[in-house]
């Protein structure tokens, strides 16, 4: 197995290259891993991405290659699909903030639960050979269990078999409990069967994701966070794998919420001897991600490390835009897994790319 940052790339000119377009595809984990994935001489390039922010927009250009339209900086709402050239697959990593288990779980009627259908409509105009959706385990939570058969009953009706999964990111390979609903859907016609990968080898925990090898005294993104005095006598009393809550702190130190709301990953330690725990792109002081024996937040880079990305990576924007970037990411080797699983159902069954 590879190691968590490793910064080989696959051969360059695969034999069959089938052409993507995604929307949503914020700062790039979910293109960069398709970008590494190879079956049998076979992968795959952007042909086009679509993202709002401007950060994440010139992060994924910087760091992914692209065929000439490349990345289109728009709402989606305001994406013309008949500017966009023809493609083979789509990726969707809709936006989750109303799915979240932390969020305020408005599901499809909240101001982004509804952003799928916008994955559909791009789904019936360019009936591509397949498409690769991605949102949080929420979305299958019991109270958004109807809002996810309605979204798996659209993806069906725009003329596609579907495998839909629940992936536990850190049973492959990946050092961090990230759980991820992942839908894989193929064209009817094709009458294709998907295979989702199994899961692999040991887990990796943080530590040895953070440390070996370091990392270089010369990374981008990898400024630390200046801790406040009261944030550091706190950590001071937090032990590895405990939280605000269920460590033993001093009265002066304890925090105060409403009557019974704990959050277990307010000013979390990590457990050096395991995954980390999920990395988030939203949320305040307490949920940065905390050492496990230095008495600070992890850098930007550190978080980048848990995610998978390789430390040549480069995030552009303010350290709060490039956290959020970050914890909002598919990680890159998750997603490379479930790309060559893609594409082992597509070579093997002798399917070739039709987009040009």
């Amino acid at each position: 197995m590879t190691s968590v940052h490793d910064r080989r790339l696959p051969a360059t000119d695969p034999k069959w290259t089938y052409r993507l377009g995604e929307l949503f595809s914020g700062a790039g984990g979910m293109a960069l891993g398709a970008s590494r994935a190879r079956h049998d001489d076979a992968g795959f390039v952007h042909a086009w991405a679509n993202d709002i922010d401007a950060d994440a927009c010139q992060t994924l250009q910087r760091n992914v290659k692209f065929l000439p339209r490349g990345v289109v900086r728009c709402s989606v709402e305001s994406l013309d699909f008949s500017e966009l050239p023809s493609i083979d697959g789509l990726a969707f990593g809709f936006p989750c903030n109303d799915f979240s288990m932390v969020g305020e779980r408005n599901g499809i009627a909240g101001r982004f639960g509804g952003l799928y259908s916008w994955g559909i409509r791009a789904l019936r105009h360019f009936q591509p050979l397949f498409f690769v959706a991605e949102n949080v385990g929420g979305l299958v939570s019991i109270g958004k269990k109807r809002d996810y058969s309605i979204i798996l009953d659209d993806m069906k009706d725009a003329g596609y078999d579907l495998c839909s999964r629940m992936y536990r990111f850190e049973q492959y390979g990946v050092p961090q409990a990230r759980h991820r609903i992942i839908v894989v859907g193929f064209r009817k016609s094709l009458r294709l069967s998907f295979s989702p990968p199994k899961p692999y080898g040991r887990r990796i925990s943080c530590k040895e994701a953070l440390e070996h090898p370091p990392i270089p005294k010369n990374a981008e993104n990898n400024q630390r966070t200046n801790q406040h005095p009261r944030v550091v006598e706190r950590l001071k009393h937090i032990k590895p794998g405990q939280n605000a809550f269920t460590a033993d702190l001093p009265p002066g130190l304890r925090l105060k919420m409403r009557s019974g709301a704990t959050i277990s990953q307010i000013y979390r330690r990590l457990d050096p001897d395991r995954p980390s725990y999920t990395v988030t792109g939203s949320g305040g002081g307490g949920t940065h991600v905390y050492h496990w024996s230095e008495d600070r937040a992890l850098t930007n880079r550190e978080r980048a490390r848990l995610q998978t990305f390789p430390d040549s990576f480069a995030f552009h924007g303010g350290r709060e835009s490039v956290r959020r970037q970050i914890g909002m990411a598919v990680p890159p080797r998750g997603a490379r897994i479930i790309f060559e699983a893609v594409l082992k159902t597509l070579v093997d069954n002798g399917v070739s790319p039709c987009a040009s």
